[in-house]
């Protein structure tokens, strides 16, 4: 089996998406991409989390043309290609529906740096502008919103996050979430007090050495 590990891991992840929150039902997608093979994974379309199988999880190549998986690729697989196309860095892109990005998103609020968790995304994070689901435009609009960000919201529809691998992404997808939340519960409160520029600076550096060692 292609990218079995890949696969295996979109797998995972699927159900770890819907345990933490990120998403209901079928919402969102997520998927990894090898660049020393020029293929990635993708998450199938339309199917149950807990019922999705390594061999459902579809491989495109660096086209987007299917190569293995006997489902379907996700309906919003254009927008992952189109982020590995303009973002040599990134190795995953887990997309969510998340309730507190998307009611950011809806209202067309970007999220400032109301908290230095931000600094998992950026300075902030924008929003991109709406498009219909699926289609060359929604990924084109997207990915140019994201620009160097690890994270965007995309107008009412949901977040998108990347990350050198599904650990990043997901953890970008979470802890955006997080922030989100504070901003709108804050929001609700009053007038909320933003992070001097000094210190979001602070934070962003401080980031840039945060988590794990990784292997040469």
């Amino acid at each position: 089996m292609i990218l079995e590990e890949a696969r295996k891991a979109v797998v995972a992840y699927g159900k770890k998406l819907v345990r933490s929150g990120l998403t209901r039902g079928t919402g969102g997608n997520l998927s990894v991409y090898d660049r020393k093979r020029d293929l990635w994974a993708v998450s199938p379309s339309g199917i149950d989390y807990f019922a999705v199988e390594a061999e459902d999880v579809a491989v495109l190549d660096g086209q987007g043309r299917l190569v293995q998986g006997r489902q379907r690729p996700s309906s919003e697989w254009e927008l992952h290609l189109e982020v590995y196309r303009r973002r040599p860095d990134a190795g995953a892109v887990v997309h969510t529906h998340s309730p507190f990005a998307t009611v950011l998103a809806c209202l067309g609020w970007e999220i400032p740096p109301v908290h230095y968790l931000v600094g998992f995304a950026g300075r902030k994070v924008k929003v991109a502008p709406y498009a219909t689901f699926g289609t060359p435009e929604l990924a084109r609009l997207t990915a140019e919103a994201l620009g160097d960000d690890g994270a965007v919201l995309m107008a009412h529809h949901g977040l998108i996050a990347l990350g050198a691998d599904l650990d990043r992404a997901f953890a970008v997808a979470e802890e955006i979430e997080f922030v989100a939340e504070i901003y709108w519960r804050a929001k609700a409160v009053g007038t909320v007090p933003l992070l001097s520029e000094e210190a979001l600076a602070d934070a962003l550096a401080r980031f840039a050495d945060y988590g794990p060692r990784r292997k040469a």
